[in-house]
């Protein structure tokens, strides 16, 4: 039983790797990124076949008799069909939203067995999953934090360079071009983090003995984050914003990320 749930974490695990790294390549165009993601998700395929070929032919069960066994033969071949169309094709769009799609349809299979299957393992794997929310948001949380910092370092260079204060801070600072696109990739790399973070919350609550608000300040809190750093990468890589423009958007996003964690959180049934 150890087994079986130590190769369900692993399976998360990889497969979550093989999401950030699409989601990399679609912001970025990153081809490196895409073959990692494309081998991580091959890992996943090799194992969802594996458990399924297992069903079908030693315990005579194809799994689709149940509403969660056929969460687990949709997941299959959500990535079957990734992986076929991220070979034959260059569709960056489609590809990464079919994963993040076929990442939470696998969550929610392999969580809901497990509960289910492993018993007292089960609902420890559950908890194992809350914790893994809560890290992974508080990591995404120091990205956006490293990127407000940089924003704010551009500002004040930026007012420094209109006033013309050549001084020995206008130099510590760094370059404006640097500091503008340190600012871009620590966000790049907060919100797959923090994409992942809402999804395992989500399955979480529907898996949970908890009570689950979707209308929780919290619960909201994370997805308006979360659509707001979204904001940010369509300005500045679809519309092109850069500079001042783009880092006071970044300053204001990491208030409301602030008002999020430190009001909303005290105001929610269920979250710190």
């Amino acid at each position: 039983m150890l087994d079986v749930k130590w190769l369900y974490e692993f399976i998360i695990f990889i497969y979550a790797l093989s999401v950030i790294g699409y989601f990399i390549d679609f912001i970025q165009q990153n081809r490196k990124a895409n073959h990692a993601a494309f081998w991580l998700l091959s890992m996943v395929w090799s194992l969802q076949t594996i458990f399924l070929l297992t069903q079908v032919f030693i315990e005579d069960n194809f799994p689709v008799m149940s509403v969660y066994d056929g969460l687990y033969f949709y997941a299959w071949i959500l990535v079957t069909f990734s992986l076929i169309i991220n070979r034959l094709y260059r569709v960056d769009f489609l590809v990464f939203f079919t994963n993040v799609l076929g990442f939470s349809v696998m969550l929610l299979h392999i969580t809901t067995k497990a509960r289910a299957d492993l018993v007292e393992q089960g609902v420890r794997f559950i908890d194992e999953m809350l914790v893994a929310h809560i890290t992974l948001a508080l990591i995404s949380y120091g990205f956006f934090t490293f990127s407000f910092i940089f924003s704010l370092m551009y500002l004040l260079q930026y007012r420094l360079l209109k006033r013309k204060k050549w001084d020995k801070r206008l130099w510590r600072l760094g370059d404006l071009s640097k500091l503008d696109h340190y600012s871009y990739l620590s966000v790049t790399g907060g919100v797959p983090l923090l994409l992942l973070a809402v999804i395992l919350g989500v399955v979480w609550g529907y898996n949970s003995d908890d009570v689950f608000y979707w209308y929780d300040s919290k619960t909201m809190g994370s997805f308006i984050v979360l659509f707001v750093y979204i904001i940010f990468l369509f300005l500045r890589i679809v519309k092109g914003y850069q500079g001042r423009s783009i880092a006071m958007y970044n300053a204001a996003a990491f208030l409301f990320l602030l008002v999020n964690f430190f009001l909303f959180g005290s105001l929610s049934n269920f979250h710190f």
